[in-house]
């Protein structure tokens, strides 16, 4: 077995991927047709070759668009449904996936409530018949009033025990610190919300301390942009604070020139907390899979390498222990069938 099989078939979990970032041009069709809605293509093809991301301006364009196809109930469980058979596809076993309620809300008056259902019926559909879950990260757009904000973190804290799992902040960084929504993360953090936003992506250090001293972050989105503060990266190394790294991503938005340029190997280097993530698959032209097999191909990593990764993303999961102990036994079951495959090459 190759390398490469061995990364296809391996049990996988994934941190930071975005549930409307991770809609397929085919759905996105099929919810514009569904609502008559004008998109820029009208065929697949079409649709694909504008979806692929071109720069920053294009990426906030595709995500608007989306929010104009997302209109009723029905089609955030179809978008949950194809979401799930994708990760399922990948083997991913579990993904803690970022969903802009606001967007929904704001875009279609869209309860945060009834999203909630439509997404956990898919969930429980994918649970019973993929064996794959999900848990939520709810996330504060970084563009929205503070006020807002509050409203989401509410809406976070409502979802406790019913499929949310963290509250996150996404969104553009620059002119948007996270010190913005002290408050709405301060709510969330009393009522015992984990607190997962992005930081250190296209801006650097300050937003990270930011994150970590103001909004009690115990995960970090990206987070790459650490190793320009070697204090930071004394702390983070210190704590053990897991950073969501998403390689393709960051070289799409040009946090990176290009894939051999990433920081990954370096982060590693330096005993910080790994995770390999996708973010935002269609858009990055990428996958989950992709992302274990590009940094296995460019960076030289290994099965133990990989193995590793794969593990830091389960424990740094928000699942029960008593859960994560029985997924932990079970995927090294099949990574000990896995190596044996791969010693046989």
């Amino acid at each position: 077995m190759s390398l490469n099989s061995f990364i296809q078939a391996m049990p996988k979990i994934e941190l930071h991927v975005h549930m409307e970032g991770s809609i397929r041009p085919e759905t996105l069709l099929k919810l514009a047709k569904r609502h008559g809605i004008e998109v820029p293509a009208n065929d697949v093809e079409g649709l694909r070759r504008w979806y692929t991301f071109t720069d920053f301006d294009h990426f906030i364009e595709i995500y608007r668009v989306i929010s104009r196809c997302l209109r009723t109930y029905e089609d955030i469980e179809t978008i949950t449904r194809e979401f799930l058979i994708g990760q399922a596809e990948q083997n991913i076993r579990y993904s803690e996936v970022t969903y802009t309620a606001f967007s929904q809300f704001y875009a279609s008056r869209l309860s945060f409530k009834g999203q909630l259902a439509a997404i956990n019926r898919a969930r429980a559909w994918a649970a019973k018949e993929l064996n794959t879950h999900i848990s939520l990260i709810i996330d504060i757009p970084r563009i929205i009033p503070t006020v807002a904000g509050r409203l989401v973190a509410r809406w976070a804290i409502s979802g406790m025990g019913n499929g949310v799992s963290a509250l996150g902040l996404g969104g553009p960084e620059v002119g948007n610190p996270p010190e913005r929504y002290k408050a709405a993360f301060a709510r969330a953090w009393k009522a015992g919300l984990p607190s997962v936003p992005h930081a250190g992506e296209t801006v650097g250090p300050q937003s990270i301390w930011g994150a970590l001293n103001t909004l009690h972050a115990v995960r970090i989105g990206h987070g790459v942009r650490c190793l320009e503060d070697p204090a930071l990266v004394e702390e983070l190394r210190r704590r053990q604070i897991p950073l969501e790294v998403c390689p393709t991503s960051n070289v799409c938005l040009k946090v990176v020139p290009d894939f051999a340029s990433h920081p990954l190997p370096k982060l590693l280097e330096e005993g910080l907390y790994v995770t390999l993530n996708s973010d935002d698959p269609p858009m990055f032209n990428t996958t989950l899979t992709e992302e274990y097999q590009k940094s296995a191909e460019v960076f030289g990593f290994d099965v133990n390498t990989i193995e590793t990764l794969v593990f830091n993303a389960l424990h740094a999961s928000f699942l029960p222990d008593a859960r994560k102990e029985t997924m932990e036994r079970e995927m090294r079951e099949e990574f000990v069938r896995l190596r044996t495959e791969h010693l046989k090459k």
